[in-house]
């Protein structure tokens, strides 16, 4: 073997979820150099093409249960479902970029080139992070509502986009429609009410394909940061969304950050709770951590 190749810190068997639709065909497309790298490292590994989340969870599981360490190669929704599952436990999930936002792996610090992120993953370097729960269903990155609430439907529903292009798109086209709603929220106790845009409650910091929404947020605080947008005009409110990309929009009047152990949220009309890209719970919500319970193979600290 070539001693400049990669090698497992330990002898260690991979089982290789692969989405075949995660970024509209991106996962698939990169698959090729992921194995390749892995072969070349004379890494043991077992690729699983998954069907759907319950599939991808199962094989999961099965996986954490015979001694292998899951590599989730998908987007947000695959990677959240996974990782809430071996949540408690002392299984480390990997994670190889495949999705569309890819936003876990970009606050984690795991490249997005397929190589560097296979060096990575053959490193074996591992930290712990919260994992978040809303109404019970557990999620990694950020859990929010409102205008989020349509723009990730536009988004779920948009094929002939890929990459994070998709999300600007779905914001503009969730904009045309926007009426502002009143939402009610209770953080540790405390309630405040406000009418506006949405809510983010955040266990990261970035979610739509690199908005860093939540900009001060930390995977292993044990804290969730909380995100409003209160009402303003929609010419105003488009002007602001570039500012989230930097994560410098918390400085508008109409946003607001606060932290809490445990957020309850309300509104005064209907609206789905969407988490790593995926539809999760419905409003009423209450959302809380598992502090430390999940451990990740990433560098110790994100960039």
């Amino acid at each position: 073997m070539d001693a400049a190749q990669p090698q497992p810190a330990v002898e260690q068997r991979f089982v290789l979820l692969m989405n075949p639709s995660a970024g509209a065909g991106r996962a698939k497309d990169l698959l090729p150099r992921v194995e390749a790298a892995l072969r070349a490292a004379g890494a043991t590994y077992e690729l699983i093409v998954t069907r759907d989340l319950e599939h991808g969870m199962a094989e999961a599981e099965r996986a954490a249960t015979e001694g292998s360490i899951p590599v989730v190669m998908s987007g947000d929704g695959l990677i959240g479902k996974i990782g809430g599952g071996l949540s408690g436990g002392d299984v480390p999930l990997g994670v190889i970029p495949g999705g569309r936002g890819n936003d876990l792996a970009r606050v984690l610090g795991i490249p997005s080139e397929p190589e560097e992120a296979v060096a990575l993953l053959l490193a074996g370097e591992t930290r712990r992070i919260d994992v978040g729960e809303a109404n019970g269903v557990r999620f990694l990155c950020i859990a929010s509502c409102g205008f989020d609430s349509d723009a990730n439907r536009i988004a779920n529903e948009t094929k002939w986009i890929r990459g994070p292009l998709v999300y600007a798109y779905a914001a503009l086209r969730a904009l045309a429609q926007w009426k502002p709603a009143r939402f009610t929220l209770t953080e540790d106790g405390e309630v405040r009410s406000f009418r506006g845009y949405s809510v983010a409650v955040a266990n990261s910091r970035a979610y739509g394909g690199g908005m860093f929404i939540a900009p001060e947020a930390e995977l292993d605080d044990g804290l969730l940061d909380v995100i409003t947008t209160a009402d303003v005009s929609k010419l105003s409110f488009l002007r602001g969304l570039p500012d989230i990309f930097k994560g410098t929009h918390v400085d508008r009047p109409e946003v607001s950050s606060s932290r809490a152990a445990v957020v309850e949220i309300e509104a005064d009309r209907p609206f789905a709770v969407y988490a790593d890209g995926e539809l999760i719970t419905d409003l009423p919500c209450t959302i809380k951590l598992r502090a430390s319970s999940l451990s990740v193979i990433a560098p110790a600290s994100g960039p």
